[in-house]
């Protein structure tokens, strides 16, 4: 198994962070099996476009909610990693926990 789950949707409340709220957390490593997809189909052309970071984020975007990281953007580059035989990324993690207890603003994953 490549994620830890495949889901439809995103179960975590709209955080309404923007591109540049993103670009403030620091990427950190993590495992592709500890990941939680929160989209059940991709668009092939996508997966097999090498310039489809081009004007995006270089780094996927992972929401740690309820003690589960949903990957909420990245899709495509976290499948691409795991057909190159990769178990880890680097992707962005917006700590929602955190968040609900403090003003918007980004944190670090506690584990």
């Amino acid at each position: 198994m490549i994620f830890k789950d495949v889901r439809d949707g995103r179960p975590y409340p709209d955080h309404g962070f923007s591109m540049r709220d993103w670009a403030k957390i620091p990427p950190r490593q993590i495992r592709l099996d500890e990941l939680v997809t929160t989209k059940r189909e991709l668009r092939l052309d996508t997966l097999l476009d090498e310039d489809s970071t081009f004007y995006g984020d270089l780094f996927p975007h992972a929401v740690y909610w309820a003690g589960e990281v949903f990957l909420e953007d990245g899709l495509h580059r976290a499948l691409r990693a795991a057909l190159q035989q990769r178990t880890v990324i680097h992707v962005r993690v917006l700590n929602l926990d955190d968040l609900r207890g403090t003003s918007m603003g980004a944190t670090a994953d506690p584990r």
